[in-house]
């Protein structure tokens, strides 16, 4: 499993740890990754994600998963998230809304 989200495309970071005596050695910063299960209203299931927080933030300050999707731009998104807003869209279209 990548350490990856599916919403930011945040992934691990390299750097180094500074020692008090000037050392350095490579480590690796990892992002906050959060399996959660969100519910789509549109198709009426919940989605499990591996987000991280901050995409989390994202997706509730955009009022949900399904406007989340639908409101961005499809440059912005994810592999994964372009798959999730093509299934939103063409419930939608089923739906009629």
């Amino acid at each position: 499993m990548t350490k990856k989200c599916v919403v930011t495309g945040k992934g691990v970071q390299t750097g180094n740890n500074v020692s008090k005596s000037n050392r350095k050695t490579r480590r690796r910063f990892m992002p906050n990754l959060q399996n959660v299960a969100i519910y789509s209203e549109i198709l009426g299931q919940q989605i499990n994600l591996r987000i991280s927080s901050h995409g989390l933030r994202t997706i509730e300050k955009n009022g949900g998963l399904d406007l989340y999707l639908l409101n961005t731009p499809v440059s912005k998104l994810t592999a994964e998230c372009k798959e999730l807003r093509d299934r939103v869209s063409g419930a939608k279209a089923k739906k009629g809304l």
